[in-house]
């Protein structure tokens, strides 16, 4: 049931090289920063997707269900950087079911993957597949930026004393 995506990054030598000349800690911070802004892009690009698919009739909208995490548990067991992207509200619908605007719409995924009587119309993992390349540069671009704004720091720091 779960897809599997794969990609490698080319061109990393130059933020590789940069990444050498820093703290752990600037490299944390700025990496959460950048990671931050390309799991941004991915939530943008899937609230449009589940625009397309939100029934304008009634109340429920998954696109303003979707919302992007920290992953705190993946941090503090691996210590690994992590955002989650996602549609919040859980899964079942409580007794008589809310159909006013932001309630819960956990038939989400029942449009994701499908059903035996109904096509899977994914938006979350096509947001995914589509722009990975873009939020792959968008991580690229952010996180050298956050290491050249550390070095100059570091730099005019060291350059005072």
């Amino acid at each position: 049931m779960a897809d599997n995506i794969e990609f490698s990054l080319v061109g990393m030598d130059s933020l590789i090289g940069k990444l050498e000349a820093i703290t752990y800690d600037v490299k944390r911070k700025g990496g959460r920063s950048a990671l931050r802004k390309a799991a941004q892009l991915i939530a943008e690009k899937m609230k449009d997707g589940a625009r397309n698919i939100d029934d304008p009739v009634t109340g429920r909208s998954i696109a303003d269900n979707v919302a992007l995490r920290w992953n705190g548990r993946l941090f503090k067991s691996t210590g690994d950087l992590g955002f989650r992207v996602g549609v919040l509200q859980g899964a079942v619908l409580k007794k008589g079911g809310d159909t006013s605007a932001n309630s819960p719409t956990p038939h989400w995924r029942l449009i994701e993957f499908g059903t035996e009587k109904m096509r899977a119309q994914p938006f979350a993992r096509k947001a995914l597949a589509d722009n990975i390349s873009e939020a792959t540069n968008t991580f690229i671009t952010e996180y050298e930026k956050a290491i050249d704004r550390a070095i100059k720091r570091a730099a005019k720091a060291s350059g005072s004393n």
